[in-house]
């Protein structure tokens, strides 16, 4: 019987972060989402990203 449902990722996202943030850090973040057609996980992990290469 074959499988049903979503296929499994590479890479599950398990780990889940609670934050707080303003306002204005809110719409920017929306607007960058909005503009790219990305997730704001999807942002917020290109943003860990690019502060750890930077460190490079």
């Amino acid at each position: 019987m074959p499988r049903i449902g979503r296929p499994k990722a590479e890479e599950p996202k398990s780990v889940n972060y609670s934050i707080r943030i303003d306002i204005k850090t809110e719409e920017k973040l929306k607007e960058y989402c909005d503009k790219n057609g990305i997730k704001r996980g999807e942002a917020i992990r290109r943003g860990i990203h690019m502060l750890l290469d930077e460190k490079k």
